[in-house]
This record gives structure tokens, C-alpha cells and sequence, in this order.
């Protein structure tokens, strides 16, 4: 695999982005979600496609626990949806493909994968459906908001644009 700077370089802007606003959350009903994840990894599934936004979503994973802001949950959640949104949209060419991919990876598979990660090595008592709510809630939030941002960019043709510069 070639590597391209332009690509590696959006991928640490996006990183530091994930990171830094990992803190902004918004309370709905009794829990709190965290969107700019879910953000981050659709808007990398259109533009740099599924290896650079699988790890986005490691990287961003891997530096919050590193800090003690996040938990080994992230990694499934964040990681399953990145790559599942970014194959869609790689293959489909549909931004629906992508956000539909985004909320299915993460909120279902994502929220399902982390039943061992909490039972076994976290060591707490969980259902495997415990975590697809508030996954889902998250994912959700963090989709629509990237849906935004997307369809502004389509109208006014820079999604082209951006991933024409991206992919030279």
C-alpha cells in the first residue's frame, strides 16, 4: 500500500479532532452521548475509505485510554463502525450507504462486540445487548451531524472537490 501524505495528513487532523472534542457530549434521557466519533468516522469513510478511517478510529481509541477519557469499548464500537461505513460507501458511492454503515457497525455489531471486552476482561456483568442502546443513541447523534456537514459539502459540490485532491 502507497502511502499519501495528503490522506495521512487530514487522518491526524481528524485524530486530534476525535480527541479533543471526545469531551463534548450531549444528555438525552439518562445518558450522555458522545457524537464527534461517530462524526469522524463517516466523514473518513467518504474521504479517505476504510484503512484510513479503521485506524482514525484506533488511533483516537488507543490515545483516550492512553489518557484515562475513554474505554477499552471504544475500540469495537468506533472501529467495527468506521470500517463497515467506509466498505458501504467505497462500494456503493452512497452517503446514505455510509451513514446507514456508521450506525449499524457501531451501534448493533460494535455495541454486541463489546458483551466480551466487558465481561471477560473488564470484568463487568453485562447482557450482550447492554451497550447497542446507548451505541446506537451515540452513533446516532454523531451521524446526523455528519450528515450535515455532507450534504452542505454536496451542494455545494466540494465533497468532489475534497476527494479529488485526496485521492491524487
Amino acid at each position: 500500500m502507497r502511502l499519501n501524505l495528503r490522506k495521512l495528513t487530514v487522518s491526524a487532523m481528524f485524530v486530534a479532532l476525535a480527541v479533543i472534542l471526545s469531551t463534548f457530549s450531549i444528555p438525552i434521557g439518562a445518558s450522555r452521548c458522545f457524537p464527534i466519533q461517530h462524526l469522524i468516522n463517516v466523514l473518513a469513510a467518504v474521504f479517505l475509505g476504510p484503512v484510513y478511517g479503521t485506524a482514525i478510529a484506533f488511533c483516537t481509541a488507543l490515545i483516550r485510554n492512553l489518557f484515562g477519557t475513554g474505554s477499552l469499548l471504544a475500540f469495537p464500537g468506533s472501529m467495527v463502525g468506521a470500517l463497515i461505513s467506509a466498505l458501504v460507501y467505497k462500494y456503493t458511492k452512497k452517503l446514505v450507504g455510509a451513514y446507514l454503515g456508521e450506525v449499524i457497525g457501531t451501534g448493533i455489531i460494535g455495541g454486541m462486540l463489546c458483551y466480551p471486552i466487558a465481561s471477560f476482561m473488564m470484568g463487568q456483568k453485562a447482557a450482550l445487548f447492554t451497550f447497542v442502546g446507548p451505541f446506537l443513541l451515540s452513533t446516532i447523534c454523531g451521524t446526523v451531524l455528519a450528515a450535515i456537514i455532507l450534504t452542505a459539502l454536496y451542494h455545494t459540490k466540494a465533497i468532489l472537490e475534497l476527494q479529488k485532491v485526496l485521492n491524487e
